[in-house]
């Protein structure tokens, strides 16, 4: 976990790292008046205090102060390390024996939760620079490592290892180093306006898994043409070295706008 710091400063941090990481944010006055993640986490960082001095129904108030006005359940007992950011926030549950890295975020909807009525650890562990998305669920004494992301949706209910990427129902790991392989495809993905990172094959929407097998499929090609390509080279043939044109998803979008004129 994190150094000591004074009060303010942690507070100057919460506040000031919104600006790397939502795009939205302008001013410093607009994000302590009208970020609810930020204002959650303020209010928080004084219940947890007042819980740590054995003030412990003070704190529980605070906190529920918060949830009413904020939309965020934290409990006073967790720990928070520095430049924490909920983005949105609404419908954020975080649990007792929860415990939260640096430079963390959760977006809205999220639950670190526990799998048990048992007393003791029993809600997750974030290391530092971990991302849950939308909706996730991430529950049980499980720890999160250092750069861990989880994707919109997923369940999730065993430790994840550092720096990877877990999507689904039950969270399964999609993303870790990646190959070139991959790399290109990913690549590929994102230029047709299409980005299949984290996507799994065993999806259910057939739409999604349509647009994925079609980039296993231009890929495939494009490495083979390329094989071809330098087989004719090797024996003396001449193979254009003319560039492909770049797929742009605006024109694309663009183009299926405008009427069919054989209509």
């Amino acid at each position: 976990m994190s150094e000591k710091i004074t009060l303010w400063q942690s507070i100057k941090e919460d506040i000031y790292c919104v600006f790397d990481r939502d795009p939205a944010a302008r001013t410093v006055f607009e994000i302590i008046t009208t970020y609810p993640g930020v204002q959650a986490v303020q209010w928080h960082r004084l219940s947890h205090w007042l819980w740590q001095h054995n003030l412990k129904w003070l704190a529980r108030f605070l906190s529920t102060f918060s949830r009413w006005i904020t939309g965020i359940e934290i409990h006073p007992a967790v720990k928070i390390g520095r430049r924490f950011f909920i983005d949105h926030g609404m419908g954020v549950v975080i649990g007792e024996t929860a415990e939260i890295g640096d430079d963390c975020t959760l977006y809205h909807g999220v639950t670190l939760g526990g799998t048990s009525w048992k007393e003791g650890k029993r809600h997750p562990t974030l290391g530092n620079d971990v991302v849950v998305g939308a909706g996730a669920k991430v529950l049980g004494p499980i720890c999160l490592h250092d750069g861990a992301r989880i994707g919109s949706n997923a369940v999730v209910v065993k430790s994840v290892a550092a720096g990877n990427t877990v999507v689904g129902v039950p969270g399964r790991v999609v993303g870790t180093n990646l190959t070139e392989d991959e790399k290109q495809k990913q690549k590929l993905a994102q230029e047709v306006g299409f980005d299949a990172y984290g996507a799994s094959c065993s999806t259910l929407d057939p739409v999604a898994t349509a647009i994925h097998g079609l980039i296993e499929h231009i890929h495939a090609l494009d490495k083979r043409v390329e094989a071809m390509s330098e087989t004719i080279h090797q024996l003396g043939g001449e193979v254009s070295n003319e560039l492909m044109p770049e797929i742009n998803s605006c024109e694309l979008d663009k183009d299926s706008s405008e009427p069919d004129p054989t209509k």
